[in-house]
């Protein structure tokens, strides 16, 4: 039903991963796998939606709360994730950064320390430091590392990302389960960032945050996500958000409507959302059957490319996060060999505080995946000293 062979070309859109290449790297004719959006359309009763609203051609000023976005949502989390969410428990904003540089306004202060797993989405560490908050990074599977740092006087949150970027992690229940317990005995709030979690692979299960923390009043904590990411419509913006204090929730709507003048969602954001969570869930399983099938390609490509490697794929997402550090390659002379030569653009591992990494998006039709993998490893063996 669904071709994601098809070639969209994304030149000439305002892309950021096409068209602002040149903004990171320093030339525009480089083949992309950068940013975090597919190259794929959305799904097409996403698509559909979307036309029988601008057709209606009326686009006045909305309220996220009337109608059936809040309906679809609690259809979503029922259907695919198995958990009930309270409707009365949602809120609403552009962005899920946005959602969190709230929550970091209203939970911390300048100074504090808000305690994150490294390696880093880089769009956490520019929230907390550009206002001021410490980030204290923690390894991903360290328990001793996470207890201590949460145990800080003047740590004041937990950030997760839930699934993991760049590694595409899914945390278990148990793991789950200790991240809240730690964060209750030190009183440090919980902010779980979840906007990858429908694209969670095969044999493995999200759990949101909502199903792991207990509702109440003096429980700081807030699950921030969208539909963006798994349907892939993210330039149409758009977030919400389930926080566990009915106080906090009323401030943070507070805080939207009158201190960030939200007082009118974006319309098509809505409707993209209504329709990805109502019809859409055929589609998100074709995808993520024909990225789990570019992740085996990439695999295989590896493997035989650059047998030092030991990879596998990511849990979640489109992101294919490959240490190469057993080959001994300096990142800056693997980026000039990727830029120069190969002419790709692929995210250098110190962008999320972990040198000696690469991430891939491979959320692109299989040949132009394949391209990638092949540059990587061409790359990689002329530089290689292990």
């Amino acid at each position: 039903m669904y071709d994601f062979d098809r070639k969209v070309d994304r030149h000439g859109t305002w892309s950021v991963q096409w068209d602002g290449i040149e903004d990171r790297f320093g030339v525009s004719d480089l083949l992309p796998f950068t940013i975090s959006d597919m190259d794929f359309a959305s799904p097409p009763e996403v698509l559909a939606a979307l036309r029988e609203r601008i057709d209606h051609g009326v686009f006045g000023y909305t309220d996220w709360r009337l109608g059936a976005f809040r309906e679809a949502i609690r259809h979503w989390y029922a259907s695919r994730h198995d958990t009930a969410i309270d409707v009365d428990a949602l809120v609403y904003a552009p962005s899920v950064l946005n959602q969190l540089s709230q929550l970091l306004r209203m939970w911390t202060g300048p100074g504090d320390g808000v305690v994150v797993h490294t390696p880093t989405y880089d769009g956490f560490r520019k929230a907390v430091t550009g206002l001021g908050r410490e980030l204290r990074g923690v390894p991903v599977g360290d328990m001793a590392a996470l207890e201590r740092e949460l145990a800080r006087p003047d740590s004041r949150m937990l950030l997760l990302c839930s699934p993991h970027n760049p590694t595409g992690r899914v945390w278990t229940e148990e793991e789950l389960t200790a991240f809240a317990r730690l964060a209750e005995r030190h009183g440090v709030a919980v902010v779980s960032d979840e906007i990858h979690a429908d694209l969670t692979a095969e044999g493995h299960r999200h759990i949101p945050w909502a199903r792991i923390a207990e509702p109440g009043r003096g429980r700081r904590w807030a699950l921030i996500t969208s539909g963006t990411k798994a349907f892939n419509f993210p330039a149409l913006s758009g977030s919400y958000g389930l926080l566990g204090d009915p106080d906090e929730r009323t401030a943070f709507v507070r805080r939207m409507e009158t201190g960030e003048g939200l007082a009118s969602p974006a319309v098509l954001s809505l409707t993209a959302h209504i329709a990805a969570y109502r019809q859409g869930a055929p589609w998100l399983d074709a995808l993520r059957g024909y990225v789990a099938g570019t992740m085996e390609s990439l695999g295989e490509r590896l493997a035989e490319g650059l047998p030092g490697v030991v990879w596998e794929p990511p849990q979640a997402g489109y992101l294919a996060w490959i240490d190469l550090r057993p080959l001994g390659i300096d990142e800056a002379r693997l980026q000039e060999e990727l830029v120069a030569v190969e002419k790709v653009a692929i995210m250098p591992g110190g962008v999320y505080g972990t040198p000696g990494f690469v991430r891939l998006n491979v959320g692109c039709p299989r040949e132009k995946a394949e391209r990638g993998a092949d540059a990587l490893i061409r790359a990689a063996n002329r530089l290689r000293t292990g």
